[in-house]
């Protein structure tokens, strides 16, 4: 069987457990080779008690010493490779993703008009979202959701990039920040009617939720959909702006976009200069459109562990003759 997972969640060749609560019959088996270990110290103690060590070798000259121990090891490992292999290990294979569908969620708030990002926050996040678009593949959707006071979906998802470029150019800066509304949106548009769509929200934001739902609330409503959030926080500590005639300072709450990522499994990023928010942009456009299939691979385990206990069998009756 295969199952497919977020490419945030594994690695290429990661080997996971479908069942790991199967692994707990490792300890039956511990407690197997602690009793045999057990009853070969009672044994040895036994013949201890001849009088005479070369009486002993009289009686049993041919001990087959170390050997014997042979085939109870063989039985002891391939029975533990035996409760490994129920425990449906996988190894995790990078595959392209089809039909991926990729919300970008753009802060549009009166602190993106400050200039510590050159030339201006906002127009160093606009054309870090053009490089984005160019990395993407083009089978994957990308959808528009910009946010000031409220949220707007300024493309729903698509695979024109002529589109959202337009739209992204089009921005317009407006009072608030609604993080938590931002992220209600953009899980509306990954809906087609009643069915969750396959994909993810990358959220940039330069500020703090001011107006709107809760961004913990939106947060979990995404971890319960299985949508896994990547925030950016951008802007440096010392950025200001001008309204009014006031001069108000506008860093970024990296806390809270970095819990927002967390909680529904996501990846959380800083970005102080035009030149870091582009080679994010960068490394997510490359990550997108790729996801991790998981092969079992059970039954190798169950062939090592019919060749162990095969292999104690067959030691047995050589040595032995006869049977574990």
């Amino acid at each position: 069987m295969n199952e497919a997972v977020p490419a945030t969640a594994l690695s290429d060749g990661a080997l996971t457990f479908l069942a790991p609560e199967r692994l707990l019959l490792l300890a039956a088996v511990a407690a197997l080779a602690i009793g045999y270990l057990l009853i070969q110290r009672r044994r040895s103690r036994f013949a201890l008690r001849f009088s005479s060590v070369e009486l002993f070798d009289g009686v049993a000259p041919d001990r087959p010493g170390w050997r014997r121990h042979l085939p109870a090891a063989a039985i002891v490992a391939g029975l533990a490779v035996l409760v490994v292999g129920t425990a449906r290990p996988a190894l995790a294979e990078e595959i392209p993703a089809e039909m991926a569908t990729v919300i970008v969620a753009l802060d549009a708030s009166l602190s993106m008009q400050a200039e510590d990002v050159d030339p201006t926050r906002l127009a160093a996040a606009q054309d870090a979202a053009d490089r984005f678009l160019d990395l993407v593949p083009p089978s994957v959707r990308v959808g528009l959701v910009t946010f000031s006071g409220d949220a707007r979906t300024a493309v729903a998802p698509t695979t024109d990039r002529v589109a959202l470029r337009r739209a992204i150019d089009r921005i317009r800066l407006g009072e608030g920040t609604a993080i938590g509304e931002a992220i209600y949106a953009s899980l509306e548009e990954l809906r087609d009617g009643e069915e969750e769509v396959p994909g993810g929200i990358v959220l940039l934001s330069d500020g703090e939720t001011t107006v709107g739902r809760p961004d913990h609330d939106a947060a979990d409503e995404a971890a319960s959909r299985g949508v896994p959030i990547t925030t950016i926080a951008f802007g440096t500590p010392s950025g200001t702006v001008t309204i009014g005639g006031q001069t108000i300072p506008v860093p970024a709450n990296r806390d809270a976009l970095r819990a927002i990522a967390a909680t529904t499994g996501g990846e959380s990023f800083d970005a102080f200069t035009a030149e870091e928010v582009v080679k994010v942009f960068e490394q997510l456009g490359s990550q997108i459109g790729t996801t991790f299939e998981q092969h079992e691979i059970g039954d190798r385990f169950a062939g090592i562990a019919l060749g162990l206990l095969l292999a104690a069998g067959v030691a047995s009756l050589a040595w032995f003759s006869r049977l574990p």
